[in-house]
């Protein structure tokens, strides 16, 4: 683990704050760069008195005299993560316009790495211009996540996959009602949680811990509630204290992987959200046979308990926002120079509260209609809804016509595991044989977003077919495997797309899909019992073969839709 890495874990923090910063020192701290003490700083500006301030374009100016308008430092990329944007917003590029003209912010470029790519030559020459401006010291800096190897990159990745794993398996180790109250907490918690995550003072690690410790907790008072009201206010709290993991993750592997590689990390990480509700019945099936109703719970207690204590040793911060504003602070106890800022501060001083609650409670709302995000969410909603309603199917045909205990009807979700690794080989070989020569043809751009939904038309078509054979002959066929599929591809497609909109796109899809993921399990047991196993899974078949065009649709006419839309960040 590297040095630099583990100072930002909590345990390293709390080491550096119980020793008074005598212990874990950063290399600022041994040797404070000069360029950062005031009398450099007042030399600088002596040298140039009437120079410009560089202001980020996303950075709405106080007055249009002497400003130079320039990109900023970490712009919002497109990627497969669902990152939120809250500081830098890009509807401020509406206000310079007006201000200052097309012409003053130029052209967006709509690559999926620009910012990458000029980050650090941007940095180094906002500090020309700005000597108080705290950046990155140079494309090698150690503090920088995107400089970190790829094998602590792959251990950081499994860390976050394990966290979502420990935290999802617990929206089905106690089905039905307790199920619905689960989902729809951890669909409601990333309109709280991806603000707070993305906030430069805050960063991604100790919303992770904090939310993390309260999930371990809530289990106690679930374990011993008396009433059924206690037991889902416990579990609706469990899923809201625990959606930071899926709210917040994908934005963690963009902070560390490069757009070329993040596809991987999406697609392991994504293995963890999918195995955690699967798994969750063939534990929770074979502890409650053996010792009650409450034994599920103590091993969601356990797996959870051991994966707060991984990630308080091991897990650090990645968000580059965050490392800076600690940097800053450092820096500022140091030189006694309190003028130094980053640029992260310099975009939320201008941002209004009214600004950042529009944008993380009100902008998804807006973005529902918009034909793309309509269609797919709707979607992935249903396929979300029926993985849930297979928590009550399942036990269904395997316990009640084949005469499965518990515990053995549990083993029927491993297909479901199984599929989903087997679907992250098969899209991980397509990224590499053809995805990663695009990339490099294009100097690391994607030319058309539409190229990501290449596989997605077959995933669709095998849907409803599994769906008609598990109804008929119990089984699962390819349904896992192509759920999983289309995920990735409709996900990676709305990081290119909606890019400038990201953290509310995936917000919306969250809560929407969630919303049926929380629906489907309650009326599961009325479905079946009136039309059986087959004709309710035929039902839901068909529902599966309505959206078999869409992902046909978009890759014909995807473009012009595009072109049409309010609020694509990529119309080209």
């Amino acid at each position: 683990m590297p040095y630099n890495a583990f100072q930002t874990t909590l345990v390293g923090t709390v080491i550096r704050l119980v020793s008074g910063n005598r212990l874990l020192k950063y290399q600022d701290e041994i040797e404070c760069p000069e360029r950062y003490t005031k009398e450099e700083i007042a030399r600088r500006q002596k040298e140039s008195p009437t120079q410009s301030r560089r202001v980020s374009r996303y950075e709405t100016p106080a007055s249009n005299d002497d400003v130079t308008i320039v990109e900023e430092t970490n712009p919002p990329r497109r990627s497969d993560s669902d990152e939120t944007i809250i500081e830098g917003n890009p509807d401020h590029i509406k206000d310079l316009q007006k201000g200052r003209g097309k012409e003053a912010v130029g052209e967006h470029n709509n690559s999926s790495n620009t910012g990458m790519a000029n980050n650090e030559q941007q940095a180094e020459e906002g500090m020309k211009e700005d000597p108080n401006l705290v950046t990155w010291y140079g494309d090698d800096d150690p503090e920088n996540p995107y400089n970190w190897s790829t094998r602590y990159e792959t251990f950081v990745a499994l860390q976050m996959s394990f966290l979502t794993f420990a935290v999802y398996i617990g929206s089905s180790i106690y089905s039905a009602v307790g199920l619905t109250a689960f989902v729809i907490g951890y669909g409601i918690g990333p309109m709280l949680w991806s603000p707070i995550a993305e906030l430069s003072n805050v960063g991604r690690m100790p919303v992770y811990v904090a939310t993390l410790f309260i999930f371990v907790a809530l289990q106690f008072p679930t374990i011993y509630a008396n009433n059924i009201h206690t037991l889902l206010a416990m579990r609706f709290f469990a899923g809201f204290f625990g959606s930071p993991a899926l709210a917040v993750g994908g934005a963690t592997m963009g902070d560390m992987f490069k757009p070329k590689h993040l596809a991987y990390a999406i697609g392991v990480w994504g293995c963890g959200a999918v195995c955690g509700p699967v798994i969750g019945p063939l534990l929770g099936g074979f502890t409650y046979q053996a010792k009650g109703w409450t034994w599920p719970l103590w091993v969601l207690v356990w797996l959870s308990g051991g994966c707060f204590l991984l990630i308080c040793i091991f897990f650090p911060e990645t968000s580059g926002k965050n490392i800076l504003h600690r940097r800053m602070l450092r820096l500022r106890r140091i030189t006694g120079n309190n003028d130094l800022k980053t640029q992260a501060m310099i975009y939320s001083s201008h941002l209004s509260g009214g600004r950042v609650v529009y944008e993380a409670l009100i902008k998804p709302f807006v973005l529902f209609f918009d034909p793309i995000l309509l269609v797919y969410n709707t979607y992935l909603a249903l396929i979300y809804g029926l993985l849930y309603i297979w928590f009550e199917s399942f036990p269904s045909v395997y316990m009640g016509v084949h005469g499965f205990n518990p515990g053995e009807s549990g083993t029927a979700f491993l297909g479901i595991f199984v599929g989903a690794w087997a679907a992250c080989a098969v899209f991980c070989y397509y990224i590499h044989v053809y995805l990663e020569p695009i990339f490099d043809a294009n100097n690391g751009l994607i030319p058309c977003p539409e190229i990501r939904l290449y596989p997605a038309p077959i995933a669709a078509v095998c849907i409803p077919i599994a769906m008609f054979g598990f109804g008929w002959s119990g089984s699962d066929g390819q349904v896992n495997t192509s759920a999983f599929i289309l995920f990735q591809c409709i996900f990676a497609y709305f990081g290119d797309v909606f890019y400038e909109e990201i953290s509310s796109v995936f917000t919306l899809n969250d809560l929407f899909r969630s919303s049926w993921g929380a629906a489907f399990p309650l009326f599961a047991n009325a479905l079946f019992k009136h039309l059986g196993i087959g004709g309710g899974n035929s039902l839901l078949g068909g529902l599966a073969c309505l959206f078999v065009p869409a992902p046909f649709l978009f890759i014909k006419y995807g473009h012009k839709i595009r072109e049409k839309s309010r609020y694509a960040s990529n119309k080209s």
